[in-house]
């Protein structure tokens, strides 16, 4: 029973990530029908559309590092829950559009909204779970992200533009009314020595019979470190090298293509000359996505994360090729089907690794006082390369061709193989503790 109510507490804590999700995916769907008035009462030019796809990066990278110190300061939940309501005044923006600085702004808004989630949603989630689920749970974020993105895949296969911002504007309303009646992270009331309120949080998540004293006490042992300051935890040795390891993996996780791909879907398959319609291929992807998603999350605690990351690699640097040979040379030789194929390929490869991994490891790779802080640079350096991606992946396309554009993937999903092989740690089953001297914490 502890394990469900667990399970049912990360779901919720995660519907940041369906929101997020619902952000990513609504440009696909939506780029037609605003490229040629029929959306709105104006038109973007190809830089204002680039801008429309990368600025929610953007908003993500902004929001990290100030809700990596809003959750140590006033909560891991309260900062969440404030984050709802201008995520639906930036749909909002967004749905009531007049000018392209309003969609632009709105744009913005939801990418920090959503963007803030990368960080609260996977610290809280692995502060909530035992160590037996911490993998199964922090998969939540990944899994519902796709979700998200599908949703709006779906939903914008078959309305306009103005209903698919109205149905993605309901989902943060609905988050903010369920997320509200979930515990405040044990962990963070623990560090502020609010002991009794900590343990009722763990009474209610590990059942009210179970003996959490032991878990209380390694919490409160854990807030005396918070009187350190920020710059002598970002210093320590260990820390540097989550950080390293964490940094990395999160560029690699951008730099591989996933965001020019699902951002850009339907411009790939319109290019590509595939025989099925752009708008339901780009739904087989977002299945593709979600199902394979699920599947990692069956596989984390059984394989381990190294593993997967390796398959996740070596899975998206083979569809990258694909799509190299493909574009440069057989456009002409009817096999539009070659591009859906390997684009699920990718898709398949990056959900079962490199698209859970990197955040599930972002929680476990640091220590409770500077994880915080910690997984926002992580989280803000992920959406800065998110940015440069979006932005760069039309003008380089462009400029270079596709070809030239997935060689480059191909090129980062190699490099990303040999760092995992060579230098990430596994972390499946280890307390952070033992990670910590896993990274070469020196005991005292």
């Amino acid at each position: 029973m502890s394990a469900a109510k667990q399970f049912l507490v990360g779901i919720v804590a995660a519907m940041g990530a369906l929101c997020l999700g619902t952000v990513i995916g609504w440009s696909g769907p939506v780029e037609d029908e605003i490229k040629s008035g029929q959306a709105f009462d104006f038109v973007p030019s190809t830089t204002e559309w680039g801008l429309v796809g990368s600025l929610m990066t953007l908003g993500a990278a902004c929001s990290c590092i100030p809700v990596g110190v809003l959750i140590g300061k006033i909560g891991r939940k309260v900062t969440m829950l404030c984050l709802l309501p201008p995520f639906v005044i930036g749909w909002a923006l967004i749905i009531l559009a007049v000018h392209i600085g309003m969609l632009l702004v709105g744009r913005f808004i939801v990418g920090f909204c959503g963007g803030a989630f990368c960080v609260a949603s996977p610290v809280y989630t692995t502060e909530v779970a035992e160590v037996k689920y911490r993998g199964v749970m922090g998969c939540f974020f990944q899994l519902l992200i796709v979700h998200g993105i599908l949703y709006s895949f779906v939903v914008g296969a078959f309305v306009n533009t103005l209903c698919l911002g109205i149905a993605c504007a309901i989902w943060p309303i609905i988050y903010f009314l369920l997320f509200m009646w979930m515990p405040e992270s044990p962990v963070y009331l623990a560090q502020k020595g609010k002991t009794e309120r900590a343990e009722k949080a763990l009474k209610f998540l590990r059942g009210k019979d179970a003996d959490v004293g032991g878990e209380l006490k390694d919490m409160a042992a854990e807030g005396q470190k918070e009187q350190t300051s920020v710059g002598k935890t970002l210093c320590r040795k260990v820390t540097l090298k989550g950080l390293f390891l964490s940094i990395t993996l999160m560029i690699f996780q951008q730099f591989t293509g996933i965001n020019a791909i699902v951002f850009y879907t339907t411009f790939i398959f319109m290019s590509a000359g595939s025989s099925l319609e752009p708008r339901f291929a780009t739904i087989v992807v977002g299945i593709v996505m979600a199902a394979s998603t699920v599947i990692s999350i069956f596989l984390i605690e059984r394989l381990g994360r190294k593993i997967l990351l390796l398959i996740s690699a070596f899975m998206m640097g083979t569809s990258s090729l694909i799509m190299a040979l493909y574009f440069g040379l057989l456009m002409d030789s009817n096999v539009g089907w070659l591009a859906l194929m390997a684009i699920c390929i990718f898709i398949i490869g990056f959900s079962v690794g490199f698209g859970p991994v990197p955040w599930v490891m972002m929680a476990e790779l640091f220590a409770e006082d500077v994880k915080a802080i910690a997984a926002s640079i992580a989280g803000t350096t992920n959406w800065l390369a998110a940015f440069v991606v979006t932005l760069l992946f039309p003008v380089l396309n462009e400029q270079i061709g596709a070809t030239a554009c997935f060689g480059i993937f191909f090129g980062f999903a190699v490099t990303a193989f040999l760092f995992v092989l060579f230098l990430i740690p596994e972390t499946k089953g280890r307390t952070i503790n033992e990670i910590q001297a896993k990274l070469g914490e020196k005991k005292e």
